[in-house]
């Protein structure tokens, strides 16, 4: 049993942190329901309602990150950005000396920095988890203070000098996703033993890659090969507009089918091939799910650890992947008809993935807390 009735997650910014942070509070809550459990956020970000929506506490600090430009705009943010780093230190202070932790968990984010540099400092026993393979500058730096680095991905590794030996624990999956079965999910999909072909490009929507399927399903609306469905995002929402504009009617076709979300474990386990960006937790459900992928990086987010995310599972023989700036219709339309046709490859991709994939990661991470806590 983790020895330690008092801890201390700082988490924020994107979901690809605050999940992962969610998922192993719950597991430490499953094992020691007693423990006190308290999340630090940033009131702007994601946290400040995912946190509370799953039942647990959390306080704030005043961070955000700097802006890789000189434009005057930039210059100014960075110098109101420099200004609350400064502050945010006597903030972490505060609330760890009022909580008193026995133990600091620092899962990526601006706000990790300052929380878990804080804690180190004040001789409480700490840890953080990094989900790319690339590792974000907050992690790189605290890799050389903390008692314990935790990776999803062991190439990660190669880019930090950690204090300790690190400890490649993966990425905690939904219990959702791990128990479903893809034989049910595919006859509640009623998709009449056609192959279903999943593309998504996160919540929000990527312009590049709903342009590239809308061109795809252009391409192959009357071959009948396949089901498409395909998630368009919150910013997507004209694509069945465009496609009725293109002269594919939805009502003549059954196997297209265009939704603003889709409900992942409903859907990913009945996939035979997926297209999407391959944020960190993406990735680890293709792999735990046993999908063969067309991973489509962004481009726009820090290090470019998308692409290292991708080349993880590439370098695996587990994914192909279309970089943005290689991205057209004509191109992802080549490489699903390829894969369509030679399904014994298709098929290797997604085993190949499920080899990858660690399923226990969050018992590993509460296992190696245990460690920290007994000193060994």
């Amino acid at each position: 049993m983790l020895k330690a009735d008092r801890i201390l997650i700082a988490a924020g910014g994107t979901g690809g942190h605050i999940n992962p942070a969610l998922g192993t509070a719950g597991y430490i809550k499953e094992k020691n329901p007693d423990a006190e459990i308290l999340f630090v956020g940033t009131k702007e970000k994601m946290e400040a309602t995912l946190v509370p929506k799953a039942g647990f506490n959390i306080e704030f600090i005043d961070i955000q990150g700097f802006y890789r430009s000189f434009k005057p705009e930039d210059i100014k943010h960075n110098l109101v950005t420099l200004s609350k780093l400064l502050r945010s230190s006597s903030q972490a202070k505060k609330i760890i000396k009022k909580f008193k932790p026995d133990l600091v968990i620092g899962f990526g984010g601006y706000v990790s920095g300052p929380v878990l540099r804080m804690a180190a400092k004040m001789k409480i026993p700490t840890a953080i988890h990094e989900q790319n393979a690339f590792p974000g500058v907050t992690n790189k730096a605290l890799a050389k203070k903390v008692g314990r680095v935790m990776l999803t991905s062991e190439k990660a590794a190669q880019y930090m000098k950690p204090k300790n030996p690190v400890t490649v624990t993966g990425l905690p999956i939904r219990g959702d996703i791990l128990s479903a079965d893809a034989e049910e999910c595919r006859k509640n999909l009623n998709l009449g033993g056609l192959p279903l072909i999943l593309s998504m490009g996160g919540s929000l929507g990527a312009k590049p890659v709903n342009d590239a399927v809308f061109g795809m399903i252009c391409a192959k609306a009357n071959d009948n090969d396949c089901v498409f469905l395909h998630a368009t995002g919150k910013n997507g929402t004209d694509f069945t507009g465009r496609l009725e504009e293109a002269g594919v009617d939805l009502s003549n076709h059954d196997n297209i089918r265009i939704t603003e979300y889709i409900d992942i474990p409903k859907c990913l386990p009945a996939a035979d091939l997926v297209i999407c960006r391959s944020g960190a937790s993406t990735l680890s459900e293709l792999q735990a799910t046993g999908k063969g992928s067309i991973l489509i990086p962004s481009p726009y987010v820090a290090e470019n650890h998308q692409y290292h995310n991708a080349m993880a599972l590439v370098n695996n023989g587990a994914a192909l992947i279309i970089e943005e700036k290689d991205l057209t219709p004509e191109k992802l339309t080549e490489t699903v008809n390829s894969l369509l046709a030679d399904r014994e490859k298709l098929s290797q991709l997604g085993k190949n993935a499920r080899d990858m994939a660690v399923i226990d990661a969050t018992e590993r991470i509460y296992n190696t807390l245990c460690g920290l806590i007994d000193g060994k």
